[in-house]
């Protein structure tokens, strides 16, 4: 099981600090508002934590925009809809190259980019994402047995957990879903490798050879990019040594969804 709780503390404290901003062809005063500044946790989700930069833009957009029950804010990053069902620390990864901190986001409410961005209405539809996502982890790690065997009020407190920033009351839970029950580990290591914000890989990857030796990072990519020479990876904002197994890169660099989510360097 994940026993270096320090690796896994210092990953659930990392936070990464943004400056929001409103579109200027949205500010329907004379003056634009001021920026707002927050630190956001790279493992959890925008729509968990920007609740109070909605309500600090809001009230500075056209009235009819501001009545309307179903309006929806969404963000922007160098001309780019920023996807809301992905980590963000995977976006951070995913922009590293562009980003310079504090992170300039910019903040809209009109002109929602359907061909872009799934909506996201509420809480309840990035909840609904994330124990989906963790199901499939788990069919992959323990062919369903663990989550299938918890209780309504354990999927709350994994939930409560990410939504409330707190470490604790996650993984009491979430530990059970990192356990292995035998030497071999998880039957499959759940994983996402992306190539670009619209694509990634996911297959089918032991972390155990057919000759029961440990694999590592290294195995994976070549598994992923057979025709790449040396791939290199970077995920929570590091890049981990291609030596690291496979097996503890899954209990320990997971996000709060259990899927390690690596993404491809490219010079």
């Amino acid at each position: 099981m994940a026993n270096d709780r320090e690796v896994l503390r210092e990953i659930w404290e990392g936070k990464v600090p943004v400056c929001f901003q409103l579109d200027s062809e949205e500010v329907y005063e004379l003056q634009a508002p001021d920026p707002f500044y927050l630190m956001v946790p790279r493992l959890s989700y925008f729509p968990l934590c920007t609740d109070k930069v909605r309500k600090h833009f809001l009230r500075h957009v056209q009235q009819d925009i501001q009545d309307k029950q179903e309006t929806e804010m969404w963000l922007e990053f160098n001309g780019t809809p920023l996807k809301w069902h992905l980590p963000i620390g995977v976006l951070m990864d995913l922009y590293h190259n562009d980003i310079q901190l504090p992170w300039n986001i910019v903040v809209h409410f009109d002109k929602f980019p359907e061909e872009t961005l799934m909506h996201c209405q509420n809480k309840e539809v990035v909840e609904s994402h994330f124990l989906s996502c963790i199901k499939e982890a788990d069919v992959l790690k323990h062919r369903g047995q663990i989550v299938s065997n918890m209780q309504k009020k354990d999927h709350n407190q994994l939930w409560l957990g990410l939504l409330n920033d707190k470490f604790d009351q996650f993984w009491a839970v979430n530990r059970k879903l990192m356990e292995t029950g035998s030497e071999e580990g998880f039957k499959y290591i759940p994983f996402r490798c992306y190539t670009s914000e619209d694509k990634y890989i996911q297959k089918l990857v032991k972390p155990i050879s057919e000759d029961g030796q440990r694999k590592t990072l290294k195995h994976l990519l070549n598994e992923v990019f057979p025709d790449t020479e040396q791939a290199i990876v970077r995920t929570h904002g590091i890049l981990p040594p291609l030596d690291t197994p496979l097996q503890w890169l899954s209990e320990h660099l997971s996000f709060p969804d259990n899927f390690l989510h690596l993404t491809l360097v490219t010079s």
